[in-house]
């Protein structure tokens, strides 16, 4: 299993209404277990402090089901590219590549050895399809080095900071290679037009609801009545996916493929906005 949990803290340091994301990754055999890998982001927007500093052995946390926007497609040969806490998102692929017998390797660059996680059982997995790079050992990730050598048809997975995820991005893009990648903070996405006010359209219902040039969806529905989870609000983690009925939405989120983009049938309302005068969703 690999993909997401939605934990809202309910003892003795609730997290009010927030709705924090992690990346969750199953061991098989352990099914009913869930674990994660939170490093602590003191720049962040305060979930993963929170929890390091405030949640103890036998607090009960309320989680909802895993949901994935980063699945493992099936191929015949994989290259597997961590940076950092990133390699949580791609552990469970490694081991689901490697189950199935396909051809795969990985590249897991990291500040020190002493602060890259999961080294002893990548290691147990992988033998000898793992090359770690320590930056302070060898220099950053040569993303050439990992990219040049690969067949034709590989796909590639990666995780880990921007900076790395958009040096990725060009380099399978120059060699046309297909990558998918996940992302924890947003990506810079240039609008395909400037901001203006538009409608929104409740299929279930028929309610209108007008979204002004300085506001978000997002913003909108809730403070109207409307149900509409949220967590990151930055268009990375997915928690707000809605279904486009009518309408031409205006993407710019950091989750969905280009394919999906183009299909128009489905976006992220916390950061999208809309091409035309009116929107209608599946709410």
């Amino acid at each position: 299993m690999t993909g997401e949990i939605r934990v809202v803290v309910e003892a003795r340091t609730r997290l009010a209404d927030d709705v924090v994301e992690f990346a969750l990754r199953a061991v098989a055999g352990e099914e009913l277990r869930y674990r994660i890998a939170l490093l602590r982001r003191q720049a962040g927007r305060g979930g993963s402090a929170r929890l390091h500093d405030d949640i103890d052995e036998g607090d009960k946390l309320t989680v909802r089901g895993p949901r994935n926007h980063f699945p493992l497609e099936p191929a015949a040969r994989y290259l597997f590219l961590a940076g950092g806490i990133g390699v949580t998102s791609l552990l469970t692929m490694v081991r689901r590549a490697a189950a199935a017998g396909a051809e795969w390797a990985m590249h897991y660059g990291g500040r020190s050895r002493s602060t890259m996680a999961y080294l002893d059982e990548l290691a147990d997995v992988a033998g000898g399809r793992l090359t770690v790079v320590p930056q302070d050992e060898s220099g950053p990730l040569d993303l050439a080095a990992a990219l040049d050598p690969l067949a034709p048809g590989t796909v590639v997975y990666c995780c880990g900071p921007e900076s790395m995820l958009a040096a990725a991005e060009a380099a399978c893009a120059a060699r046309g290679l297909p990558l998918r990648t996940e992302r924890f903070a947003p990506k810079d996405v240039a609008p395909a037009a400037v901001d203006r006010a538009f409608t929104v359209t409740i299929a279930s219902t028929g309610s209108e609801y007008f979204v002004p040039a300085d506001r978000s969806i997002a913003d909108v529905l809730p403070a109207a009545g409307v149900d509409l989870l949220t967590s990151c609000e930055e268009g990375t983690c997915g928690t707000c996916e809605t279904t486009v009925v009518a309408g031409v939405p205006d993407h710019r989120d950091s989750v969905l493929t280009d394919e999906e983009q183009a299909a128009g049938d489905r976006f992220l309302p916390c950061v999208s906005r809309c091409l035309g005068s009116r929107l209608v969703l599946d709410l």
